[in-house]
């Protein structure tokens, strides 16, 4: 077991188990534990930071090291802003924490590192595991508590509007109706290569300084989190795993909405559009042009993200499933 030092844009010769084992376990929030996530924050906040990644037997877990001082040193997932994907992931998974937590005692000795571990559902008993497996004396406490929105796509698009109230059918359809009036239309754009990446994400950055979150500087087109969602499209695009859609009125794009694939169930990321068209309901009918795209697809589950925070409530009257997603830190005792 030992640390390593990723270049940019590259992937750990454990990556395939990596991503196997990130879309076959039960996780909240399966897209956020994928290689491509965890590996494009790295990429975008922290690409210096030693990483430790290791499997066996179909089981791997990434962890990053942060370095705050030389008294003060956590060990986290790659992302640890928002904590959504699990580190943690497998049937031999804790065994493999474990021994993690046996080299982290070794090498920082006679310090022991703060660990955090996120996109754990709900229950002190699994944590408990995992520390007792370890054998040294350690404890952990609840540091963050979210929840995450669902929605199934069982039935297609019929079948997916047929679980939202009548006001929002009925909105749409007022709102299809004037959009088609005012001559907007979707347009949609699957990135397989770099090239073709880095082209989708410029239109994308193009509406989103366009958009009230653009004109307020508070959205993805601001430093470091707009390297973060390029890099996590660039890392998208050879496993076919982006979906986007443009709303476009005549040669002019007016809106998108982005998200990706984990096996069959996708994670929508971001959606935006022009200050100019709000009265338009864009957001809304680019959620349904996404929804009757995967559907066409066949995939099974629509995840939002984040029921809770700020701005988040239009989320509850698209989603009808509601997952827990807790975060731990790891001390000593």
């Amino acid at each position: 077991m030992q640390f390593v030092s990723l270049p940019h844009n590259t992937k750990p010769e454990q990556y395939n188990t990596w991503l196997q084992a990130a879309l076959h376990g039960s996780h909240t929030d399966p897209f956020c534990c994928t290689p491509s996530w965890q590996l494009a924050f790295h990429d975008a906040f922290g690409p210096k930071r030693r990483l430790l990644i290791t499997e066996e037997e179909g089981s791997v877990i990434a962890f990053a090291e942060g370095l705050v001082s030389e008294e003060e040193i956590y060990i986290t997932p790659l992302e640890p802003s928002w904590f959504f994907g699990c580190p943690l992931l497998g049937d031999k998974a804790p065994q493999l924490f474990a021994e993690a937590m046996r080299f982290f005692a070794k090498t920082y000795a006679p310090r022991f590192p703060k660990i955090l571990v996120g996109g754990l559902g709900p229950g002190l008993t699994y944590m408990q595991q995992l520390l007792n497996k370890t054998g040294l004396p350690l404890q952990a406490h609840l540091v963050k508590a979210g929840i995450q929105g669902s929605a199934s796509l069982e039935g297609g698009l019929d079948g997916f509007l047929s679980r939202r109230s009548a006001n929002l059918r009925r909105n749409l359809k007022r709102a299809s109706q004037k959009a088609a009036d005012k001559g907007i239309y979707f347009e949609r754009v699957l990135p397989t290569t770099a090239e073709e990446a880095q082209n989708t994400y410029t239109r994308m950055i193009a509406v989103e300084r366009a958009s009230w979150k653009g004109i307020d500087h508070c959205g993805m087109a601001e430093p470091g989190i707009c390297d973060f969602y390029n890099f996590l499209l660039e890392r998208l695009a050879p496993e076919r795993g982006a979906r986007v859609i443009f709303a476009r009125h005549d040669d002019r794009d007016v809106g998108f909405i982005f998200g990706g694939l984990a096996g069959q169930v996708y994670r929508g990321q971001q959606f935006s559009y022009a200050h100019d068209f709000h009265a338009h309901s864009l957001g809304n009918l680019m959620q349904v042009e996404k929804i009757r795209w995967l559907c066409e697809e066949g995939v099974h589950r629509y995840d939002m993200g984040p029921l809770d925070g700020p701005k988040m409530q239009y989320k509850t009257h698209w989603t009808e499933t509601a997952f827990p997603l807790r975060t731990w830190l790891v001390e000593k005792a």
